[in-house]
């Protein structure tokens, strides 16, 4: 899932996405995606945290530099102990869900009530908690933000009374297929009763993977648009599906994140087929939530600095040899040659020795080699045999591909 990027104009995400003529059937796509984007996308992020900390192998002196979106690692980046985190990001709403949970973590009383604010998230209680504690410490913006109302008029800060999760453009999009689901006979809450992952199995190919022969299935999945939910600009697309039929990448996604991992350990699967995380007290979180870390994310959470920018123009502002993390999510993946270029030669220029950089694209492989010039990625050693480790064990199930490059 690509990580929203906007300016008050959409201007970041037009120069990424817009690459045909706006009348002709593949630019009415770009500009109906780009629209999509305009509001809140991930509630939650995609990409599995505990792979990322692997990969990165942060240190007390790393200073990690991060796409935010939803910004649950962001958060969780900080039980790896890193010097300084930025997280920078154009989607508006994304910067306020940030500032928000920096906020929260600053200032809310207790474990309980940040539990219950962000793994929960859907009591009247976190609405008083909002008012009582963030609140006073919210920037304007940020404030303005959740205090409006969205497009059919529900207070922004009311989806902490009603599930966030289910909403934005990503919990539309699950929900919608769990729709989609329901009416081929299937509950998708069905798979969380399994006690194993061989259960998992069993329920997955007797409930989900018929569905996905349905010719409607077959058909919706085909529209570029059906995928919008999910992050998935139209070139993207085209990358996920490779040779094969989109509902047949979609199954064994699909597949991974219901089977290869055991629920106990799999929250992204609790999100996928819940719509939320489970309220069983012994249910898995993401790092930042979970009890054992509380203490940590409270005491280093100074240590986050949210930037409204361009991870581009973010490194442009840097000095040289002044970082040495980078996770850029699968932003990438919407990028022309020329963006690359730019990206990657102020990566480099920023970059300390040993610097490490983390992404992921909706495709197998890495998309550098032939787009990004020797002379500026033959600098970096692309960790192969690491990455495809990885990107299995990547929980989100999500990705083609988890790519690990060091600087040599």
């Amino acid at each position: 899932m690509a990580p929203a990027v906007r300016s008050p104009k959409n201007r970041a995400v037009r120069a990424a996405v817009h690459r045909h003529d706006h009348l002709s059937k593949q630019g009415i796509l770009e500009r109906a995606f780009t629209f999509a984007f305009r509001g809140l996308v991930y509630a939650q992020i995609w990409e599995d945290p505990a792979v990322d900390m692997e990969a990165l192998a942060i240190t007390p002196d790393s200073h990690v530099v991060t796409i935010a979106s939803g910004g649950c690692n962001m958060m969780s980046y900080l039980t790896a102990n890193p010097r300084a985190i930025t997280a920078v990001d154009l989607n508006t709403a994304h910067i306020a869900l940030n500032k928000l949970k920096v906020a929260a973590a600053r200032h809310l009383p207790d474990y309980e009530t940040f539990h219950r604010f962000f793994a929960r998230a859907n009591s009247r209680q976190n609405i008083l908690a909002y008012r009582t504690w963030v609140r006073p410490h919210l920037d304007e913006t940020s404030k303005r933000y959740w205090e409006s109302r969205d497009m059919v008029g529900r207070r922004r800060i009311g989806g902490f009374a009603k599930g966030v999760y289910k909403r934005g453009l990503l919990g539309n999009f699950i929900g919608a297929a769990h729709l989609v689901a329901r009416l081929n006979g299937v509950n998708p809450k069905v798979l969380l009763t399994a006690k194993s992952i061989e259960e998992q199995r069993e329920i997955f190919d007797r409930e989900f993977a018929p569905v996905f022969d349905k010719g409607f299935v077959k058909w919706l999945t085909d529209q570029p648009a059906s995928l919008f939910g999910l992050g998935i600009p139209p070139a993207q697309y085209e990358a996920l599906a490779g040779d094969e039929k989109m509902a047949v990448v979609l199954r064994e996604r699909l597949e991974k994140l219901a089977c290869d991992f055991d629920l106990k350990d799999n929250y992204f699967a609790w999100q996928a087929f819940n719509r939320g995380y489970s309220e069983d007290p012994n249910a898995p979180l993401p790092p930042y939530l979970q009890k054992e870390h509380y203490d940590e994310i409270v005491e280093r959470v100074n240590r986050i600095e949210v930037r409204h920018t361009n991870f581009t123009d973010y490194l442009k502002s840097q000095d040289d040899a002044s970082l040495d993390r980078y996770i850029l999510l699968d932003a990438q993946d919407w990028m022309t040659d020329e963006q690359l270029t730019d990206l990657w030669t102020q990566i480099t220029r920023t970059a300390k020795p040993g610097s490490r950089v983390l992404f992921r694209t909706a495709g197998v492989a890495t998309i550098l080699p032939g787009r990004v010039p020797d002379a500026v990625l033959g600098k970096w050693d692309y960790r192969a045999e690491d990455s495809l480790d990885y990107t299995k064990r990547d929980r989100s199930s999500i990705y083609g591909g988890v790519h690990l490059y060091v600087l040599k």
